[in-house]
């Protein structure tokens, strides 16, 4: 027997009375966080790649102000190769575009050296640092 059968003025506290539907297939409403956690795990584990980490950027409200993280622009992965080149890359959705920032600090990190590059999942990340597996 349900709540609002025994107590009919807590129906509406509990929500007994709402008709329940079948729920609808799960999708994947972060595609660009499925993206990332992939190109993530690739990396760690990649012969060339010393170290990899995720660069949380972006802006939170912390005790009535708002506080930044990272940088307009700034790669959603850093890291290093053993070489001792930097790493830079952007993960992006199957159908996402790369901001002008984020084009921006892509170009800067190859112009002084080092590895960056666009990855919407992991054959872009082997396609990328085939190159430099060869040298390793």
């Amino acid at each position: 027997m349900s709540r609002a059968a025994k107590r009919p003025e807590q129906a509406a506290l509990f929500g007994d009375d709402i008709p329940q539907a079948a729920p609808a297939p799960r999708a994947n409403d972060r595609p660009e966080a499925a993206a990332l956690a992939e190109v993530l795990q690739v990396l760690k584990h990649h012969p060339v790649v010393a170290w990899v980490e995720r660069q949380n950027s972006g802006v939170a409200r912390i005790g009535g102000r708002f506080v930044r993280f990272g940088w307009p622009g700034c790669s959603d992965v850093l890291g290093q190769l053993k070489d001792g080149r930097l790493l830079a890359v952007e993960c992006k959705a199957p159908k996402g575009k790369a901001t002008d920032e984020q084009t921006q600090f892509l170009s800067l990190v190859r112009r002084f050296g080092g590895v960056a590059f666009l990855a919407r999942d992991c054959r872009d990340v082997l396609r990328e640092l085939a190159g430099d597996e060869a040298k390793a």
